[in-house]
């Protein structure tokens, strides 16, 4: 028998620890080849790692909770000589503390490729004896048997009219399908009508007033996302100065122009929202002014003339701001799609490093807080970002009459070292003239 140590990986993200957010296994279990041992969080994603050995757990080194710097034991592994995996030494403690980029993002995909010709680094006790590719299995330890799903689902009082993909949504938001009202064709339940249900009861959860504790303070650890949060817009603020805009838009056109998006079969399933024609909006706006699309540097001003489109997200695990690659190629289509499933990626806290990083221009959609505008910071490395308010009718004039409209207010700073008053301007003048108009898209 061989016992392997493995090490606190940096993850590829330069950073010097991490903590031990849970262990998905104990001593004396036994592990298959690439099932996840335990889950870590670093100042921006949280990470399965999994095992490149095929053993017996010795020894868990590193209690949940617990942060540790890079390198640091934390888990020991027994596995006889002749069945380690990939050649490894058996006395070298192995690490990543050079892990290249490619193996990074590996772990965050849940899949690792290491190839021996471009790096001699290892990654969490993989050995370094040849390239190897993988693909580790998902671990099912709580997913209870098909028959005890069956018999634990509740059974529906009548007839529930709903396709696949808007009851995978209920499900995924805790929405009961049978306390929602479908205001569909026939009853069906529409993928409005689930949010709506989800919003409701979020509403109402936040209606009661929780009683004081009988601690007199809270005292929450500043680390991890916290803390990357924290020393982002920090950083941000007090160094690109900031210049903002606001301005109200007539979004009624938007609001028509979604709602024949959600009819049309080739958006069926997909999530449509004003969220989709703002991206749109802004990634036309871009082309127009460039500038607004690049990112300062002591020496220079670099123009990206691509869009790696940033949404700020608001999580369990705080705010992060995940982003859409080569968003300038996608279709409408392309687009929803991608922003769906970047949502929900981050609402269950999975969005890897490699989706945080990169981003060249970013929305926050405070509208789906009841907001009507705010002063947004830059995303660190960022030029400009925009803030979308909620859309509600309010009275406006159109053609001389006073008519009840669909009206948002955008606001939107810039880093004025790089966007002057004009482009700023423009910018974001062109983007509310898409929100008035989405037509304007076909040009």
């Amino acid at each position: 028998m061989s016992e392997f140590q493995f090490l606190m990986p940096d993850a590829g993200e330069g950073l010097t620890e991490a903590e031990v957010v849970s262990w998905r296994v104990a001593p004396g279990d036994t592990v298959e080849l690439n099932q996840v041992l335990l889950e870590i969080e670093t100042a921006k994603s949280l990470v399965e790692l999994p095992s490149p050995y095929e053993g017996t757990v010795s020894a868990i080194l590193v209690e949940e909770g617990t942060t540790v710097d890079v390198g640091t034991p934390i888990i020991t592994i027994s596995a006889a000589a002749d069945e380690t995996e990939l050649g490894a030494p058996a006395t070298a403690a192995v690490g990543p503390s050079d892990v290249d980029a490619e193996a990074a993002e590996a772990v965050a995909d849940t899949r690792s490729s290491i190839d021996e010709e471009k790096s001699g680094a290892v990654l969490v006790g993989y050995g370094n004896a040849g390239a190897v590719t993988s693909r580790r299995r998902r671990a099912r330890t709580d997913a209870a048997p098909p028959a005890a799903q069956a018999a634990s689902a509740p059974t529906p009082s009548g007839p529930v009219i709903a396709k696949p993909p808007i009851r995978k949504l209920a499900k995924d938001l805790g929405v009961d399908l049978r306390l929602v009202a479908g205001t569909g064709i026939g009853g069906e339940v529409t993928r409005d009508d689930v949010v709506r249900e989800a919003g409701q009861a979020s509403v109402f959860r936040n209606i009661e007033t929780p009683d004081w504790a009988e601690t007199r303070e809270d005292r929450i650890p500043v680390k991890g996302v916290r803390k990357q949060i924290a020393n982002a817009m920090v950083e941000s603020a007090f160094k690109a100065p900031h210049v903002s805009l606001f301005v109200d838009v007539d979004a009624t056109r938007t609001m028509e122009f979604i709602k024949r998006l959600k009819n049309s079969t080739d958006f069926a399933g997909v999530k449509v929202s004003p969220l989709l024609i703002m991206a749109k909006a802004m990634i036309w706006a871009v082309r127009r002014n460039p500038t607004v699309n690049a990112t300062w540097t002591d020496d220079e001003i670099i123009v990206r003339h691509y869009v790696n489109f940033g949404v700020a997200a608001a999580t369990p695990r705080g705010l992060i701001v995940p982003n859409v690659k080569e968003a300038q190629s996608m279709s409408l289509l392309q687009l929803a799609q991608s922003l769906e499933q970047l949502t929900l990626t981050a609402r269950d806290g999975k969005t890897p490093p490699a989706d945080q990083q990169g981003g060249t221009i970013t929305v926050t959609n405070i509208g789906v807080f009841g907001m009507d505008t705010g002063t947004p910071i830059l995303n660190p490395g960022e030029v400009a970002i925009v803030a979308l308010g909620t859309i509600k009718q309010k009275p406006w004039v159109v053609d001389g009459e006073v008519r009840p409209r669909f009206v948002t207010t955008l606001g939107a700073s810039f880093d004025h070292r790089v966007v002057d008053g004009d482009v700023a301007s423009r910018f974001l003048a062109d983007v509310a003239s898409i929100i008035e108009e989405p037509a304007l898209l076909l040009d």
